[in-house]
């Protein structure tokens, strides 16, 4: 987890104000890996006492803009946020709660990016995200269907 003072270095070097809500929403989404706009305005709220929706909102969007953080929305999921950019990852989601967890890119560094054909586009991105149940759902789900 940095610093404040790292925070406030990483709002300086992407051209954006230093102000405290920029600084507390980005220590949670460092705190708080893919944590959801509640859960963030949540940690904020702790930090800042009232600070508004619209204005983590806001926050977020420029700090993703800003490729400070990266916004990813899992087929069915609300939006969540996280720290971990600039790096080809993906990610591994629990069917059952929800649960997500980074998975760095299996061969090379960035395999993802080939695709076998383009159709012309200068792609930059690829996003590849795994499905399963998690550890914990599945001691969950082995406990119950042994009674």
């Amino acid at each position: 987890m940095p610093t404040t003072t790292q925070l406030e270095h990483l709002l300086r070097e992407a051209a954006l104000r230093v102000t405290r809500p920029r600084v507390a929403v980005l220590a949670a989404v460092y705190e708080h890996p893919h944590a959801d706009t509640d859960a963030i305005i949540g940690v904020v709220r702790t930090q800042l006492g009232e600070v508004s929706h619209q204005a983590v909102y806001d926050v977020l969007r420029a700090l993703t803009a800003a490729d400070l953080v990266r916004r990813i929305q899992p087929s069915g999921s609300v939006a969540r946020y996280e720290s971990r950019v600039g790096d080809n990852h993906h990610h591994v989601v629990c069917r059952t709660c929800g649960a997500i967890a980074d998975v760095d890119c299996a061969v090379s560094a960035t395999p993802c990016l080939t695709a076998s054909d383009d159709h012309g586009f200068a792609i930059d991105e690829a996003e590849v995200t795994y499905w399963g149940v998690c550890p914990a759902c599945s001691t969950t789900t082995a406990a119950i269907t042994a009674r």
